[in-house]
Order: structure tokens, then sequence, then C-alpha cells
């Protein structure tokens, strides 16, 4: 097979990837796949990656932080699958406790009720049990706890 890719010195790489780092935060499985899809042998993968977290582009607790708040501002995710996609990013169990500690737990219940309201309003099943069981399955794919989607969903639909 002929391949077209562009070969990068260690020094290129590192360029590249800062520019990626500072971009967005990044976590180090993001930064390894990225290196090795331009092509990186492991020995330069560990000087770069050393490199980056050195010099402060890649540090994991920050990217935990900021992931959660972002996935919990912007997309309206629970804590189940924000804790479920760090853990799928190789994240630490120490930073994964970080990052939910971003989440206040006051905005995280006003965020479920708006969120459920919100669907509840959109769901436009006349069956009682059909409207519950709707709603639960959007906020449990969002990623919300089983025991305050129920809790709510007692709340909203008598």
């Amino acid at each position: 097979m002929n391949y077209s890719h562009k070969s990068y010195t260690v020094k290129e790489a590192t360029k590249k990837l800062e520019m990626y780092c500072a971009y967005q935060e990044r976590c180090h499985s993001e930064v390894i796949s990225k290196l090795r899809t331009i092509g990186m042998i492991p020995e330069a993968i560990d000087l770069i990656i050393a490199h980056l977290i050195k010099n402060d582009f890649l540090n994991e607790e920050r990217f935990s932080r900021s992931f959660a708040r972002g996935k919990f501002n912007f997309k309206n995710w629970g804590k189940v699958k924000i804790i479920r996609e760090l853990k799928r990013r190789n994240i630490s169990k120490f930073n994964i406790k970080l990052a939910i500690e971003e989440i206040d737990e006051d905005d995280y219940l006003s965020k479920l009720d708006w969120l459920a309201r919100k669907r509840l309003h959109q769901i436009k099943e006349a069956n009682l049990q059909k409207r519950k069981k709707k709603l639960a399955d959007y906020l449990f794919h969002r990623g919300w706890e089983r025991s305050l989607v129920y809790s709510k969903i007692s709340e909203l639909i008598a």
C-alpha cells in the first residue's frame, strides 16, 4: 500500500500538539491518539507527552473539571453520563471526583427540574404510564440518576 502521510519530526509534532492542546482542553488519551494518527513512534509520544505536561499544555485535572462543567452547562448531561465518559477517556477516579465537585448541587437539581419540565411539555402521549416512561428514558439517556429521575417524575406527573 502506498501511504502519502506527511512525516513529522519530534519538534514539528510537539508544536502541532501544543496548538492542538491550546485550542481546547484535551485528555492524555486524545493526545496519544492524535500522535499515533500522525505516525509518531512510542518513544516520541512519551517525549512529547512529557513536554506538554511540563509546559502545562496537558493537565488531566483541568481537562476533567472543564469537561464536567461544559457537559453539564451546555449539553445538560447528568453526573452518570459525565462519569461514564470520563472513565471512557481513562481519567483517574481522583480527577473524576474533582470534576463532579465542579457541579453545584442546587444548580444540578434546578437543571433536572428545568429539563424534565421542558421535555414533559414536548411529550404528546395521552397514556400516563407511557408519558412517565418517555420522560424517564429521556432523562436516563442524558445521564441523570435513577432516584432523582423517579422522584422528579412522581412530582411532575400525578
